[in-house]
This record gives structure tokens, C-alpha cells and sequence, in this order.
């Protein structure tokens, strides 16, 4: 459906095909959004795009796709180990993501401002695959402030977020508290 073999991708219900997360974001905001999920000043919308772009880029290139790589792709195709290294590297770039989300959280109600944002959909978007894995050290970040918690677990307790959370993936079973909404 994606010339590149990439997600993500939509089909509307006009059977409209899109592909990338952020035009996929723009068309959503135009199409259905009310009120914008990008922002309504052109100050919040840029800054809801940079926040996704870091969460969708870098987050996922830091944390996310090697945390994959090691723990999920490796285990299902049995060709090698998980790289203990590589684990661990990417464990201490997500607590500087987090310690970066617990200072936006300081200074506004959600990541990119007053309102959620697609920033926040990113980023809990990213950081969801991480805690499928095991791999958030929630109890670490409760003890150097629960800002980045506390913002996860709103995100969680939305409807539309609650639908990702049953999601599964076979021969890899989540940590027992992944699905609560407060943990």
C-alpha cells in the first residue's frame, strides 16, 4: 500500500490511502479533528509537529527499533541473542527521553501545550511498544518524579488508546500490569 513497504498507513473511509505519520496526522486534523489535535495557533502546531517528529524519529531510532530488534525480532527469528549492550544503551536514552517529558509536563498540561496533541499520540505511540516489551523502569521514574507516569497513564485511560492496549503479539506476552490503566 506504501511504495517504500512502510507503516504506517491509512485507508479512509473514502478509501483514501495515505502513508507517513505525519501526513497521515495532517489529513486526520483536516479531514475529521475538532478540535485540531495539531493545535490551534501556528505556534502549537509546530510545536506538535516537532514533538511527534522526535518521538516518531528519534525516540523510536534510540529506544524503540533497537529494543525490537534485540528483544523481539531477534527472539522470533532465532538466528542470534539479544545484545545486552544494545538493551542497556537504549534503557538509559529512554530515561532522558523521559526526563525530557517530565520537564515539558512541568510546564504545560500535555507534551505540546494546554491540549493533547499528536505530539502526545506519538509519543505514547513509542513508548507503549517499549512497556509491551518490559522494558519502562516505572518504578525508576515514580522515584525521580512521576510527571512522565502520571501523563502516560492519562494518555492510557483514553478510550481510543485503550483498543492499542489489547493488542498482542504472538509468542511475546506483555508485562502483567501493561494493559491496567492506573498501575
Amino acid at each position: 500500500m506504501n511504495p517504500s513497504g512502510e507503516v504506517p498507513v491509512l485507508v479512509d473511509i473514502n478509501n483514501v490511502t495515505l502513508s507517513g505519520a505525519g501526513v497521515i496526522c495532517e489529513y486526520l486534523d483536516e479531514q475529521y479533528a475538532l478540535p485540531s489535535l495539531l493545535g490551534g495557533t501556528p505556534e502549537r502546531r509546530a510545536e506538535s509537529r516537532r514533538l511527534a517528529a522526535w518521538f516518531d524519529e528519534k525516540f523510536a531510532r534510540e529506544v524503540t527499533y533497537p529494543l525490537l530488534r534485540e528483544k523481539l525480532f531477534k527472539s522470533l527469528s532465532g538466528y542470534s541473542a539479544p545484545d545486552s549492550k544494545v538493551i542497556r544503551e537504549s534503557k538509559a536514552r529512554m530515561k532522558e527521553h523521559f526526563n525530557y517529558i517530565k520537564w515539558l509536563i512541568q510546564r504545560r498540561r500535555w507534551l505540546a501545550g494546554d491540549d493533547i496533541s499528536y505530539a502526545d499520540i506519538a509519543a505514547a505511540a513509542q513508548i507503549s511498544v517499549v512497556d509491551y516489551l518490559g522494558d519502562v523502569d516505572w518504578d525508576y521514574l515514580e522515584r525521580t518524579g512521576p510527571e512522565g507516569k502520571e501523563w502516560y497513564i492519562k494518555i492510557k485511560s483514553r478510550p481510543s488508546f485503550r483498543e492499542i492496549l489489547k493488542d498482542r503479539q504472538n509468542g511475546f506476552i506483555p508485562p502483567s500490569y501493561y494493559s491496567l490503566l492506573d498501575f
